[in-house]
């Protein structure tokens, strides 16, 4: 086997380490990219490509982790990952390991990693994600073992603190999902108040560059008018949502009249009642699943139709 094809065998792990630790679909194929550039030009055999290919990539993830944190410190509102379709055709996660690794690619898997630092998260990631040894990790965060051990600890303490539990029963969970699906877009504020958690939230990341509620809706009560209000009215004017499987979790695509990409949500669920949505809708962490729409035209177009009668008011 060459070089080219080791590294495109080995490429869906290298994308997995690296999204686990940026939480950025386009941040994690660049530094994929580049750990190609650097295996291309590098002349030396190493014993293992894989422990090798591993380091590279999780090296230049740490870097752009710590640049990037500056980033999300001024980030307006709330942050989330940028949502992965795991059930496309071209997805980048590894299919034979998909539902093994699912919890760690969730977006409050996620989330709860931006608590830690840079070199604890990228310990936790290979140790307790891929289960590489401690010899690997240390040779890729460029720490001793001891170091990476004690990283390790305080990962784990920090992850177990908030780690996220979801339905085990994929198939409750998607049966679940159609039918909360089928109460947002019916506007049926009965039917979403049945299947929501008691402190249910919808945490929304506009990032300043689309509309969202500001410090996020919470209750049943409020969450189910919310949503109910929410879907209809969009439909009115040519929005529709196609179901995914959005971080290994189910979720949904949102689009304009025009097919373009205008959000993405992802449900938690847990003991049969939707825990949380998270409903992401910032355009610049879209454009990996196709080209994006304009939030405020849309919010433009729904003001018309109302002033026109053609759509109910709130």
């Amino acid at each position: 086997m060459n070089r080219t094809e080791e590294f495109q065998e080995l490429r869906p792990l290298l994308f997995s380490i690296a999204y686990r630790i940026l939480g950025s679909v386009s941040e994690a194929e660049d530094a994929v990219q580049e750990t190609w550039l650097r295996w291309d030009a590098s002349r030396t055999e190493p014993a293992s490509a894989k422990a090798f290919l591993s380091a590279v990539v999780t090296r230049i993830s740490i870097d752009v982790l710590r640049s990037a944190r500056v980033r999300r410190e001024e980030y307006v509102g709330p942050w989330l990952p940028e949502p992965l379709l795991t059930d496309t055709t071209g997805t980048y996660e590894d299919p034979a390991r998909s539902a093994e690794l699912a919890d760690s690619l969730s977006m409050a898997a996620l989330v709860l990693l931006e608590r830690l630092s840079p070199l604890e998260r990228a310990v936790f990631v290979l140790r307790e994600v891929f289960g590489f040894g401690f010899p690997e990790v240390a040779s890729a965060v460029g720490r001793s073992e001891a170091a990476c051990r004690q990283l390790a600890v305080r990962a784990r303490r920090h992850m177990d603190e908030g780690r996220p539990r979801f339905e085990a029963d994929r198939g409750e969970r998607a049966e679940l999902a159609a039918r909360f699906f089928d109460a947002v877009h019916e506007g049926d504020v009965d039917a979403l108040r049945e299947l929501l958690a008691a402190d249910v939230q919808v945490v929304g990341d506009g990032g300043g560059r689309a509309p969202q509620a500001a410090k996020g809706v919470f209750g049943a009560e409020r969450v189910a008018r919310h949503l109910a209000s929410v879907l209809p009215v969009l439909a009115g004017i040519g929005v529709t949502y196609e179901t995914h499987e959005v971080n290994s979790q189910p979720g949904a695509v949102f689009r304009d009249r025009d097919g373009k990409v205008l959000g993405a949500w992802a449900l938690d669920i847990l003991e049969g009642r939707i825990q949380t949505v998270r409903a992401v809708s910032n355009p610049d962490k879209l454009r990996h699943v196709g080209p994006v729409a304009d939030p405020w035209a849309v919010v433009r177009e729904v003001g018309r139709a109302r002033r026109e009668r053609r759509l109910p008011e709130d």
